[in-house]
Parts: structure tokens; C-alpha cells; sequence
């Protein structure tokens, strides 16, 4: 009797350490289930928010969260490249007239007043094309080989003065992604750093740096994109305006020839 007695008592006593260990051993498996739902749950709040963001502020949230170190020059780059850009297009919109109008009016001019009126008409009117058309009427008393000479380098000068600046864009294309990929270089190195430092791989240091790397690169090709469009907006532009130079440059000479036969 007094064995059986042992024998419960001692089961009763392994059982009763087994439930202590599993009450024990509950509330710590409860507490990380719970942090590995509010982690999820606070991503799914973050996508939800910036979701409902308009896309310029998430764009600025993102850029503050990625530090002033190596945002700030992808900043100033979309900034430069922007204003060098906007200059251009409104240059080239200021530049451009009625061709057909015009040509008709210089053309009138000749035949009924002359040379003369042709050239202050020329003179008074804005643009690449009057400009040429200048030029031509100018050396008309030197003969029509001076003309086309003129008009021909005259054009050429006109086209540099619409590319002015371009190099300048196209340098700010190349360094935006670059200077965000340094970034993320200097990024990663700061992660592993970290990394080292507390001896072992803690997600949130490693996520938060390899975040913050990422960030740069992401703004990077952002800015490298935006000033890319404007870029190829600018060289067709400049293409079109290019091609009623030469056009409207026949037609000077045509129309000196003619009136030369008078």
C-alpha cells in the first residue's frame, strides 16, 4: 500500500512539474506569436497608408526616411536639371512662329518694297528662323554663294544655342542613379558594420539599413527617370526646329534667286 501510494505520488508530482513547465513556457510562446502579428500588422498599416497617400507625399515621407547624407545631391540634381529643362522648353516655345506666315511676308516685302524692308521685317520678328533669314538678306549684295554660306552657318550656330544646356541635363541623368547607388553601397556597409558591432544578425538592424540603402537607389532612378523625359521632350523639340530651318533656309535662296532675276 505504502509503494502504491509512492508511485501516485510521484506521478502526481512529474505531472504537476510538466504543467508548470508548459504554463511557464505558454506565456513566452504567446508573447512572440504576439510580436510577430503586431509586426505584421504594422506593415499592413504602413502599405494601407501609403496607399491612400497621394503619391507625392509618400515620395517625401520615403525621402526623409532615407537621411539628407546622400538624398539631398539626388535632390539638388532633380532640381538643377529641372530648371535647366523648363528654361529650354520655354525658349524653344518663345522661338517658334508661323513659318508659312512668315515666308509669305518676307516674300511680299521683297517683291513690292525690297531688300531693305525684308531685312527689318527679318530683324523684328523673334526666333532661329528670322534669325537665318537675317543673316541671308544681309550678304545679298555679296551674291547668293555668300548667302548660302551664311545661311548654313548661321543655322549651325542657332542649333547650338537651342542644345545649350543640354549637357548639362544629361550629366545630372548619369550622376542621379549613381549617386544613389553609392548610397545604398555606403548603406550596406553601415549594415554589416552594425552587424559586427553587436556580434550577432538582428533583423531590424539589418532590415533598417538595408531600407535606408535602398531608399536612395529608389529616389535615384527616380530623379533619373523624370529628367530623362524632359530630356528626350527637349531633343524632339529641338529636331523639329531644326528641320523647318533647313526648309525655310531653301526657300530663302529660292526666293533671293528669283528676286536676283528681276
Amino acid at each position: 500500500m505504502k509503494k502504491l501510494f509512492l508511485v501516485l505520488a510521484a506521478a502526481t508530482l512529474s505531472f504537476g512539474a510538466a504543467y508548470a513547465q508548459d504554463a511557464n513556457e505558454a506565456p513566452a510562446q504567446d508573447v512572440a506569436v504576439e510580436q510577430v502579428v503586431e509586426a505584421e500588422a504594422a506593415e499592413v498599416a504602413e502599405v494601407e497608408e501609403l496607399a491612400g497617400e497621394p503619391m507625392h507625399f509618400a515620395l517625401m515621407k520615403k525621402f526623409l526616411e532615407g537621411g539628407w547624407g546622400w538624398m539631398l545631391p539626388v535632390l539638388v540634381c532633380l532640381v538643377l536639371g529641372l530648371a535647366i529643362a523648363i528654361e529650354r522648353i520655354l525658349y524653344l516655345t518663345f522661338a517658334q512662329i508661323n513659318t508659312k506666315k512668315f515666308i509669305a511676308e518676307v516674300e511680299n516685302l521683297l517683291n513690292t518694297q525690297g531688300i531693305e524692308a525684308a531685312k527689318e521685317y527679318c530683324r523684328n520678328t523673334r526666333g532661329p528662323i528670322a534669325s537665318i533669314y537675317y543673316q541671308g538678306l544681309m550678304r545679298y549684295d555679296q551674291g547668293l554663294e555668300a548667302v548660302e554660306k551664311a545661311v548654313v552657318s548661321y543655322g549651325s550656330v542657332q542649333q547650338g544655342q537651342m542644345e545649350s544646356g543640354l549637357s548639362w541635363i544629361s550629366l545630372f541623368i548619369a550622376l542621379s542613379p549613381s549617386l544613389g547607388f553609392m548610397g545604398t553601397v555606403v548603406g550596406m556597409i553601415q549594415a554589416f558594420d552594425d552587424i559586427q558591432a553587436q556580434a550577432t544578425i538582428s533583423p531590424a538592424v539589418v532590415a533598417g539599413g538595408i531600407k535606408v540603402a535602398l531608399l536612395t537607389t529608389m529616389m535615384g532612378l527616380i530623379s533619373a527617370v523624370i529628367l530623362q523625359v524632359f530630356f528626350n521632350y527637349i531633343l524632339s523639340k529641338i529636331e523639329g526646329e531644326v528641320v523647318k530651318m533647313e526648309d525655310t533656309s531653301i526657300t530663302l535662296v529660292d526666293m533671293l534667286t528669283a528676286y536676283s532675276k528681276r
